[in-house]
């Protein structure tokens, strides 16, 4: 595959990818005849997803500290925060993460994850084969692993979406190549995300507009399905597509009468509580979680928001926006885990932090395979905005994962020492990743599902195999 590959070639089989699953039938299960059952370890997984590409250096594999000065060599630096003690011996952390820190002793730490090889890096194909498990592009529309879950564990609460996605906005840049895999795909409207873009107004998607009366929600209601069935998702869909559709209507009719819509309303939430959560949008992302996952939510993921530039999409004055991305997560991710311990459903949860890949101050791809260059970073610093990893870095990367079934206080893998700090030891790849994910919550990785009469499996040719090391 040329390094050149675009957006827009990305757009394009996309769209007809997601023309192919319109006009899909079916999607029959197929389980593995010789897959044992699996005794699942979690009910409910949450993703906090590091959107952007974040630098394992600077965050869960830190690595030695060189403080920045005018006339600093950039080859010297692998990180620019100094490495802090956790609650585990053999752990350490950079300097932010205080308070995730504190939690490590219920944590597994993947420090060996290693990013597809994709040509030229674009964040959305990365996140794109993360979510799905599968590179782009595909010939039909791969669903999210949120939307796998749901359709085949179904939800907890009847009442509650299987699937939620909270803090992603589709009206940046990169809008569409996003929606490509916030989707259910072939397997149909009703199990794709509940899209909460701001948890601050959550509440606003589980309750009629202001002003208007019952019966004339009623109304509107059966208008738009009037609507939908003259639309040309109706004319050119299958019947189970069009089936499907009609069932999501019905089930985001249900959440709007049923108690468990007050999980949305974060005003109810106690000011103290509320506070230890509010550090922004994020923040406010896991408060929501936490009240979804206590009325049932199956799946759940709380985005710190892709937007090119911004955020983890650190391309300059890496170090600076990196002292306050840990601000926004390090407080709300170790109380949504104490939160959870405390009321019993740590166990049965599964949470895992990770990002698309991460990022290294010189190196662009990995070492046996390179790709252009897109930022330039100087031979020497004298600028404070050249102080950070900027460069797309993709044979290691952190991720991690607490309750669920997973071991407390584990450190599974590692990278090396001095630059280039690739992955030296067990390895992980996303079909493997996946592969876990899937095990503790009772799903095989052969699980396949029957499309245009051939099966597409939960993970990629149901190849998976989950890293037993990281289960209790």
């Amino acid at each position: 595959m040329s390094n050149e590959w675009s957006r827009r070639d990305f757009l394009k089989t996309a769209s007809a990818a997601t023309l192919g699953a319109l006009a899909a039938g079916y999607p029959c299960a197929m389980w593995a005849a010789e897959e044992e059952k699996i005794k699942p370890t979690a009910d409910t997984v949450i993703v906090l997803w590091m959107a952007g590409g974040m630098a394992h250096t600077e965050t869960f594999d830190p690595k030695r500290y060189t403080p920045y000065e005018k006339g600093l060599e950039s080859n010297r630096v692998l990180s620019t925060f100094p490495a802090i003690d956790t609650a585990v011996d053999n752990i350490k952390v950079s300097q932010g993460l205080e308070n995730i820190a504190k939690v490590m002793d219920r944590a597994t730490l993947i420090r060996s994850y290693t990013a597809g090889d994709l040509g030229f890096i674009l964040h959305s194909r990365h996140q794109y084969q993360w979510h799905t498990g599968y590179a782009p592009p595909q010939t039909v529309a791969a669903p999210h692993l949120g939307a796998f879950i749901a359709r085949t564990l179904g939800p907890l609460n009847p009442a509650v979406p299987a699937f939620i996605d909270i803090g992603q906005r589709f009206d940046l840049g990169e809008g569409e190549e996003l929606k490509a895999f916030h989707t259910a795909g072939f397997l149909g409207s009703e199990y794709g995300p509940f899209a909460i873009s701001n948890p601050e107004q959550a509440v606003q998607s589980v309750r009629p507009p202001a002003g208007m009366s019952p019966s004339r929600f009623e109304n509107r209601d059966k208008f738009y399905r009037k609507l939908m069935a003259k639309s040309p998702i109706m004319e050119y869909g299958s019947d189970y597509q069009q089936q499907s559709l009609l069932r999501s209507m019905d089930n985001a009719h249900r959440l709007l009468s049923s108690p468990a819509s007050k999980a949305f309303d974060l005003s109810l939430e106690p000011k103290e509580s509320y506070d230890k959560y509010n550090t922004g949008k994020f923040g406010l992302g896991c408060l929501l979680a936490r009240r979804l996952t206590e009325v049932g939510a199956r799946f759940i993921e709380v985005t710190t928001e892709y937007i090119p530039f911004v955020n983890w999409d650190t391309h300059e004055n890496g170090h600076t926006r990196l002292v306050d991305l840990k601000k926004s997560i390090d407080a709300p991710i170790a109380q949504l885990v104490l939160d959870l311990e405390k009321r019993g459903l740590l166990d049965r949860t599964l949470i895992v932090l990770a990002s698309e890949f991460s990022r290294d101050m010189m190196m662009e791809g990995k070492p046996e395979n390179l790709v252009k260059n897109q930022v330039v970073v100087p031979d020497v610093i004298n600028d404070m905005k050249y102080y950070g990893m900027h460069r797309h870095f993709t044979d290691a990367g952190s991720v991690l994962m607490f309750g669920g079934g997973m071991k407390k206080g584990y450190l599974h893998g590692k990278t090396a020492d001095e630059r280039p700090c690739t992955t030296v030891e067990k390895r992980v790849v996303i079909e493997d990743l996946h592969a876990s994910i899937y095990r503790a919550v009772g799903i095989s990785p052969k699980l396949s599902y029957d499309i245009e009469k051939r099966p597409f499996y939960v993970t990629k040719d149901g190849k998976g195999k989950p890293v037993m090391d990281l289960f209790a």
